[in-house]
């Protein structure tokens, strides 16, 4: 069985991206794991003291997991800072052989493309296997959970239980 690391990228406590994830969660059928970076210790991150232990643990979760769902609300067209020290800290090639699915939250669907320009090329950079198709949501369809995404979910879902499957061909 695979091991599914979901990330969630969002700093608020009451947060959409991280309630996104949940419903992600009751979707994948194989073994699942949440990462909070807002969990993180704030300086260390922000120092790139990889060796601090809660960072070597969530370094560790990200090298067990044979897939990796990173969410992260979308602030001024991009991924929260919180994403990036995360990201930053990690070993160059941290996602080397690794599916990653990155999911985008944000206000307006002005953001829409921020999951291709922003997000895929740093998710490349740390030798994903694959990247998947992005999935943008706006706000308004997370809570309550909007109907006509309920199958994108199911669409992402599948990719995510099919990953190692390709991996094995």
């Amino acid at each position: 069985m695979s091991r599914v690391l979901l990330v969630s990228g969002s700093p608020s406590e009451h947060s959409r991206t991280a309630q996104l994830l949940d419903h992600v969660a009751d979707l994948v059928t194989s073994e699942v794991s949440l990462l909070r970076l807002r969990d993180l210790p704030a300086e260390p991150l922000l120092l790139g003291h990889s060796h601090h232990p809660d960072l070597a643990a969530a370094a560790k979760s990200v090298a067990a997991a044979d897939v990796i769902v990173l969410a992260t609300p979308i602030y001024k067209a991009a991924y929260t800072g919180l994403v990036k020290a995360f990201l930053d800290g990690l070993p160059q090639k941290a996602f080397e052989g690794k599916t990653v699915v990155p999911i985008a939250t944000g206000g307006t669907r002005a953001h829409l493309l921020a999951v291709d320009y922003a997000l895929r090329p740093v998710l490349s950079v740390l030798g994903a296997r694959h990247v998947t198709r992005g999935l943008f949501v706006l706000d308004t369809e997370i809570a309550p959970l909007a109907e006509e995404l309920r199958p994108r979910l199911r669409a992402l879902a599948e990719e995510v239980n099919a990953a190692p499957l390709r991996a094995a061909a």
